[in-house]
Order: C-alpha cells, then structure tokens, then sequence
C-alpha cells in the first residue's frame, strides 16, 4: 500500500509515468495499473481453491462423515481410516496428511455449522433450576453433596439448597423453601433431564409421583430442557458454578444441614445488591420488579416426603435405596412396615400412622446402619441378659458402662427404665449425661437421677444453686415442739 501510496503522490504532481516507474524503480505495467485505480475500499479475502487430488473423493469422504453423524462417536471413522478405504475402495492415489487435513477441516465446519445458539428471552415469573456437586466437611469427614439451584434469568437472582441428594423430595423441599422465601412460587420452572423429578423421553415426558403432586399443589408451568442442550437453560448452569466458587470455597463446614439451607436463603439476599450483567441495574430492584409475576403460595404446606412400604429382617431393620440400614425395632422383625421418606428425615410408621422413631436420611454409596436405641430399651428391660452384648452398652462411656455392669439383674433392669423414661422426656444426651453424674457419685437410682436430669435440661451442672431461705427458725420450732411433747400427723 506504500508503493499505491507514493504512485498517487507522483501522479497529483503531474509526474509521467516513465518517471514514476524510474522514480520507484517498478515496471511499467504496475504503475499504470494503479494510476488508473479509481477504487481503493478494502476487498474482502476469498479462498481460492486450486484443484485437489481429492476433488474426485469428496464426495465418498462426505458420506462417511454423514454415516458417522448418526452412529456412536466410538465407532466413528478416523482420518487413517477413510484413507484407508479410499485407497481400497476407490483405488485412490492421495497420501494420509492431504486427507487428514481435509476430514480435519470439514469436520469443524459441519460443527461450526449447527454450534450457534440463539439468544433466549425470559420473561418475569420464569425460573431455571439444575443441581451441581460440592464437597463439605462434616462430622463424619468430607463429604461431596449436591446443591438445588433456581436462578431467575429475568432478574438474574438465585438460590440454593444443601443435599445429601438429588431425589424428588429434596428437589421439592429445597424449591418449597425458595418459594417461602421469595414470597411465591414462578409461573414456569424449566429442567434438565433430572431423575429426581422426571425424564423427557423424545416426545414423552414422565414425572415422579411426588413431583406430579408438588406441581400440582403450586399450579406452576413445567418444561424439560431437550438431551444435551444445557444451553437452553444456561442461566442456571453459570449460576451453579458461580455459587460454588464464591459460597463453597474454601470447603465449608456442615453441622445442621437445614440449619445451613436456613443460613443460605439470607444470605443469597446480600449478594443482590450488584449491578445485572446486561441491564446495568441492582439485581435486588429488578427482582422487586419480578415478585407480582409470581404465583402466590398456596396456604397449605407441601409434605415434600414418599411412602413405602418395606420388610425388616430379624433384628427389626429395613433397607432404604439398597445400601441404608435403619432400625424400627426389634418386636417389628419380620414384618411389612410403612416409611416415611423425605429429603432430610427416614422415619417408621406404626399402624396408626405415627412415627416409632425418626432417622437422619443417608445417602451415598458406601452402606450405612443405624439404630434408634429408643426402640431397643423395651427389649432389654425384658432380656436384661442381653445386655453386655448390646449396640446401647457400646455407645456409653466406660464409667457408666461399668456401673451398670456390675448391677444385679433387677437393678439393672430398673436403671434401663430410667433410662427409657428420661430419654423419652429430655432427650438421649441429657439422659445419659444425668446417669453418667449419677454414676459418679455411686447414686445410680431413679430419684437422684431425674433430679439430676431435670437439673442439666433446666439450668445445667455448671451452675451454682442458690443457699435458699434460711431453715434454722423452722428447726428450732420442730426441736421445741419435740421437747414438749408434741406429735404431728394422725391421731
């Protein structure tokens, strides 16, 4: 372009062109080119396309690639491989780097193709919702547990829910408790194909039970995102990973787990005073502009659970999800027995449909077992023999463990009962803790320990009692009165 440009120059100047061309040492024919140029606008590059020993093969290399759109990717022709072929099947004379470079080329193009998206709008009232993954620390260790989250794409707030899960009541507990918090429930909710709630199959959709119910009791829109189009709700998509780099690192510790969804619903609030990415406005006023679009919560709450009906084995245990163990008791070994199964809670039922017990629900892989030793106080009043071998004598602390070791059949018979009453009353740890101080002193009886136990519920073992009124005046009425003579109760 310095060369056209110094061409122009020379010419403005009334300069002949075999001046020019000795000038700027160029041939004759370049100069007159340009100083004929009317039109210098930027053109744009074309490919140019000689011929290619190929051009004869393209044809067959586009069936292949056409048959391999429609199969599995792992039986997929490779580059080597429609070499191959040609050279067998057509006789062609082509080296594998020319075909490896076209099959390369044409295979971003048919990707480049059909790899757009469009721009989706969303409305107020419209919610998406997926689950992502994020590990904790627990009591138990680290543990990888899976968040709910609904994002509105029209405000561009969301909100998240901890679960051990990604189940049908965990999807409805965790939006049951977003809606709550909202004030309402979104006119539509859009899903990928998540099992926990239901599966679009080509043109049918199937919804779990619970799910049916839930959309039923709030009266929201439901739609299920095509196979393997995350685009069609990323909203949600980068809000779970947003949510995970800013809430869940470092590795966040999880002692009460609804306590912990508690915490996150207030604290999603604060993160809404930001500016949205598009609109240039607070997040927070774009959502108090969304709200009257919501539907409003209905007066009834949802119960986010399912009921199964389960056999226990002879030591009166049922089986959850085939690898959890929890125990009804052991007078319901051998029978057909209803549970109560929710997001956070697994809980036994009797015949008339109250819980015997209530368990915290596991998850995961690895099998688990657990017992409500409640429901074996029973049996060992009544077999006090079986008691050394028993899953409630391990659990105690040696000192107690060996006090009541060293009782006599009847007395440990009665300690148990104890046992069983304050437990029912003021809960495992404040019974055991009164037995264990009962222990100490060697008063392991009813009345010191529920004494003992009315004490740690109410004020605590810690805390110094009062003196109390003075009793001295009283005592000497009484010494005075028995020095007379006097005498008190029935004559």
């Amino acid at each position: 372009m310095a060369q056209i440009d110094s061409i122009n120059e020379m010419q403005a100047k009334r300069m002949r062109q075999t001046e020019i061309c000795e000038r700027l040492n160029l041939d004759a024919k370049t100069v007159r080119k340009y100083m004929a140029q009317e039109d210098f606008s930027p053109v744009a590059p074309r490919h140019r396309c000689g011929p290619s020993k190929l051009d004869a093969y393209k044809p067959a290399i586009e069936a292949m690639l056409d048959h391999d759109a429609k199969h599995w990717r792992k039986q997929q022709h490779t580059a080597k491989r429609i070499c191959e072929r040609l050279q067998k099947e057509y006789g062609a004379d082509v080296e594998y780097s020319l075909v490896q470079r076209y099959v390369k080329r044409r295979r971003l193009e048919r990707q480049e193709s059909t790899s757009g998206y469009n721009e989706l709008v969303w409305d107020k009232g419209e919610a998406q919702v997926d689950f992502g993954e994020a590990d904790f620390e627990t009591n138990e260790g680290t543990q990888r547990k899976y968040y709910l989250v609904l994002s509105l794409p029209y405000s561009n707030a969301g909100f998240k829910q901890v679960f051990g899960g990604e189940t049908a009541e965990c999807v409805a507990e965790g939006l049951q408790a977003i809606f709550g918090h909202l004030g309402g429930c979104p006119r539509r909710l859009v899903f990928d194909n998540a099992t926990g709630v239901g599966r679009k199959m080509e043109k049918s959709i199937r919804i779990t039970d619970v799910f049916k119910r839930f959309k039923a009791h709030f009266g929201f829109e439901l739609t299920f995102c095509n196979a393997d189009a995350g685009h069609e709700k990323g909203n949600v998509e980068n809000k779970v990973g947003y949510e995970r780099r800013n809430d869940f690192v470092p590795v966040p510790y999880l002692e009460d787990l609804q306590d912990f969804n508690r915490k996150l619903l207030k604290e999603a609030d604060q993160d809404f005073n930001r500016i949205h990415y598009k609109k240039e406005r607070l997040i927070c006023e774009l959502l108090e502009e969304e709200k009257p679009s919501l539907l409003a919560m209905p007066r009834q709450r949802f119960a986010a659970c399912r009921y199964v009906q389960l056999k226990t084995d002879g030591y009166g245990k049922f089986c959850l999800d085939s690898k959890h163990y929890y125990t009804v008791a052991p007078e319901y070994a051998f029978q057909d027995i209803i549970v109560r199964v929710g997001a956070y809670t697994v809980a036994p039922l009797n015949r008339e449909g109250a819980p015997i017990t209530e368990y915290t629900r596991k998850f995961g892989a690895a099998r688990s077992d657990d017992t409500d030793y409640r429901t074996t106080i029973a049996r060992l009043v009544k077999t006090p023999g079986a008691w050394r071998n028993s899953g409630l004598r391990n659990q105690l602390c040696s000192p107690l463990k060996t006090s009541m070791d060293q009782l006599d059949r009847a007395g440990l018979r009665e300690v148990l009962r104890t046992m069983s009453v304050l437990w029912e009353e003021y809960g495992y740890d404040t019974a055991i803790a009164a037995l264990e101080e009962a222990a100490s002193a060697g008063r392991l009886d009813r009345a010191n320990t529920t004494v003992l136990a009315m004490r740690i519920a109410t004020l605590g073992l810690d805390v110094e009692l009062p003196d109390g009124p003075d009793l001295k005046h009283y005592d000497q009425l009484l010494l005075h009165s028995i020095a007379e003579g006097h005498t008190y109760g029935n004559q």
